[in-house]
């Protein structure tokens, strides 16, 4: 399961794109040596060498997070599995979608939103419980202890040798979404649904600093190697730039106009902030210039399309349906195959997708009929194990107008 060490993308300016994903970016990792990976909506991870991806395949839904431990390249995702890569072997299997991935010696450990934190030592697979929602964010201490981040809105101390836990460190209120631990200076930050971004002693959790602003919700967080700088991704499309050693904010920078900051890493070597989002792209800016480059992609993704522009049949389409699927003969390296050529194509046929068991045993024939039934009962119900997240249209007219609109929109 080792990875080698491959060249990084360069740039004359220090800025640069990673393209080819079918889907925002969700997820980011950093090996020591500067190694990049990419977790995808697309139900994707890439393995990058210079700008070039490596295609990790496997997941059955969005993968959301990835981790790199030691040589092996750890990814979690919605279709609740942790799988470690080359290979995609599944080490453990949550109940509900994993969110985040941490590793110590040997011993990894995995927040899902089924509210347990997964450990994996040794081909041994143990559950520590006590959260009353999903768990969001994890780190490990040097003395043998884990911190956990919920839904819940606490943060809590866990000792692995007993699998008890010990404490909670911190009741918010609201949800805690991202966590930082940074051990040598003994704190910890946290973001929450409702904006706040807080810094709090690691013993204590007695107040440091805060930054909160009017911006919600905190998405995503990252610390550079040597400690002295917080990024902050928010709901709003902003990345903010925290000075540790002064507790001051450096930058504060609107990488996106539209659509959230879902994923931040910084590069091996600090000096970049690696971010992801609604577009399909990673994009890499030098922190010390962060304001003198460019913002995310501002094309208008269709999804976000004012609906007063479109048909009912269309809007039917681009709000349900566009994120996942294509109307071109391509499938574009999104989480669901093309719609081109849809009608009359029996289920799970299209070549340069990858199905689930279920649709390549199924002996549905798309029509007027089956897709009015899948909107209907929605796929949970219709076919029970596909990958197809779920999505029901539950008035008539709405689906026979997409459905009217499908049949415009590829030819048929």
């Amino acid at each position: 399961m080792a990875l080698a060490c491959l060249p990084l993308p360069v740039a004359a300016d220090g800025f640069f794109t990673l393209k080819g994903h079918g889907g925002p970016i969700m997820g980011i990792a950093v090996s020591e040596s500067g190694q990049i990976a990419t977790a995808s909506f697309d139900n994707s991870v890439g393995l990058w060498t210079g700008e070039t991806p490596a295609w990790q395949e496997g997941h059955e839904a969005a993968v959301n997070t990835v981790h790199f431990a030691g040589p092996t390249l750890l990814s979690g995702g919605d279709d609740f599995t942790l799988r470690a890569w080359p290979g995609g072997e599944v080490l453990t299997q949550h109940k509900g979608k994993v969110t985040d991935i941490a590793s110590a010696g040997g011993m990894i450990a995995t927040a899902s939103w089924d509210g347990s934190i997964g450990l994996w030592e040794d081909g041994t697979i143990r559950f520590l419980t006590g959260h009353q929602a999903g768990v969001n964010d994890l780190a490990f201490t040097s003395d043998g202890r884990l911190i956990s981040a919920s839904t819940d809105g606490t943060l809590r101390l866990w000792d692995l040798s007993s699998g008890e836990e010990l404490r909670q460190l911190l009741s918010h209120g609201f949800g805690i979404n991202e966590m930082v631990f940074n051990e040598d200076a003994g704190w910890i930050a946290y973001g929450a649904v409702d904006g706040v971004t807080r810094v709090i002693d690691a013993v204590t959790a007695e107040p440091i600093a805060d930054f909160t602003l009017e911006r919600r919700p905190i998405l995503a967080m990252a610390l550079s190697p040597d400690g002295g700088t917080l990024a902050v991704g928010d709901g709003e499309g902003y990345i903010m730039v925290i000075d540790t050693n002064e507790w001051r904010i450096a930058r504060d920078f609107r990488a996106t106009l539209r659509g959230p900051v879902w994923a931040l890493a910084f590069s091996a070597d600090g000096a970049n902030i690696h971010a992801g989002g609604l577009d399909t792209a990673m994009y890499s800016w030098p922190v010390a210039s962060l304001n003198e480059h460019g913002q995310m992609s501002d094309a208008q993704q269709s999804f976000l399309r004012d609906p007063e522009t479109m048909e009912n049949g269309e809007r039917q389409f681009e709000r349900k349906c566009s994120i996942c699927h294509t109307l071109t003969p391509s499938s574009a390296r999104r989480a669901g195959p093309t719609l081109y050529g849809v009608f009359g194509r029996p289920a799970g046929t299209v070549s340069d997708y990858s199905y689930s068991e279920t649709l390549k045993t199924s002996s549905i024939i798309w029509d007027d009929t089956s897709i009015d039934d899948l909107f209907e009962e929605g796929p949970d119900h219709y076919i029970p194990g596909s990958k197809m997240p779920m999505q029901v249209i539950r008035d008539q007219q709405d689906r026979d107008d997409l459905i009217a609109y499908l049949k415009k929109a590829t030819g048929e």
